[in-house]
């Protein structure tokens, strides 16, 4: 293969610094790379192959000469340099939701829908991670089963916020350890523990609350989940409704799943189905406690699924857990099976 040349804006952040490991460990040709990052960036560096990669600004020359653009940087910058980078003629792999919804950006998870990266005009969208990590197994039982409607509840690690969520929630242990207070008393002045990174302490606590609240009363990123998955799937009209909620845990999702199908199902057949699907392991053993959790699957790239079991709710129902690195699976490892399609 020949080798190719690669950018990677936002190379500092934490899906940037995974998506250069998942580049080295998976041996993608890589004939030069450039690291790119925001003013305050410049100076620093990121390692590549053992060697150093000096940060360079964003700027409207970064991507000269180079075939594929990794963009994990938020939704604003790649609204401003996708489009330039497509004037230089490289291919974007956009982890934001800039574009994940338009009509003519394939959104794209190798396993399910690889064939959608055919028709790309420059940009490909990587999916919401929550997203990813319920379709790697509703996408396999969807091909055998046909699904009708889906109910999910997600359980999302705080590294999905990013450094500053990771380390709130370190923080907030610490405090709690030395019998501080992580909630104010109505009236009196803020704890030195307060939140700033989310509306209420995310130690020992739930969230559910995961982006900005829309007027019918779900979060963006629930509405996310919903039309993602009606895309990636290509099934317009699919029903889903779920429920995000921002967990104590550090790094990997998790989602609980009730879907509803046109065939008749089993268990055993889901768990032949899950077991051979690709990307996923079927880890569904409980009376010996064998289930999929987020300390299992952090810094795997399988996703894992369990808890397979008939939906008392549905006809043709199933129930299921299933489990995923968020920054691997849900951001870095996707990006690049998608370079790897290219």
């Amino acid at each position: 293969m020949k080798g190719y040349h690669i950018a990677v804006v936002g190379a500092t952040g934490a899906a940037g610094t995974e998506l250069l490991r998942v580049l080295e460990r998976r041996n993608f040709p890589v004939a030069s790379l450039r690291a790119i990052g925001s003013a305050r960036s410049v100076g620093k560096s990121v390692r590549f192959r053992e060697e150093p990669i000096p940060i360079e600004k964003l700027g409207d020359q970064s991507f000269d000469k180079i075939d594929i653009a990794f963009f994990s940087a938020g939704g604003d910058v790649s609204r401003n340099y996708v489009p330039i980078a497509c004037q230089s003629d490289a291919i974007a792999i956009d982890k934001s939701s800039a574009f994940r919804m338009d009509p003519h950006v394939p959104l794209v998870i190798p396993e399910i829908n690889a064939e959608d990266v055919r028709q790309n005009r420059g940009v490909i969208a990587n999916p919401n991670c929550t997203t990813t990590v319920m379709l790697m197994a509703l996408y396999p039982l969807h091909r055998v089963f046909d699904v009708r409607r889906v109910f999910a509840t997600s359980f999302q690690a705080v590294s999905g916020s990013g450094a500053r969520g990771v380390e709130a929630l370190s923080r907030q242990i610490r405090a709690a350890a030395l019998d501080q207070d992580l909630v104010s008393e109505p009236g009196s002045a803020p704890p030195a523990t307060a939140p700033t990174v989310y509306p209420h302490p995310i130690a020992f606590n739930l969230l559910p609350h995961i982006d900005s609240f829309l007027e019918n009363g779900y979060t963006k990123e629930e509405a996310k989940m919903q039309d993602e998955t009606r895309k990636i799937m290509h099934l317009p009209e699919l029903r889903v409704s779920t429920t995000c909620v921002r967990v104590p845990v550090y790094r990997a999702h998790s989602v609980a799943v009730s879907a509803e199908f046109e065939r008749s199902v089993s268990v055993e057949q889901a768990r032949e189905v899950l077991a051979k699907a690709p990307g996923l392991e079927l880890v569904d053993e409980p009376q010996s406690n064998r289930y999929p959790m987020p300390l299992s699957v952090a810094g795997k790239d399988n996703c894992q699924v369990g808890r397979v079991r008939l939906d008392c709710a549905f006809e043709n129902g199933l129930s299921f857990w299933v489990s995923g690195d968020q920054l691997l699976k849900g951001a870095a490892l996707n990006a690049v099976q998608i370079a790897e399609l290219l």
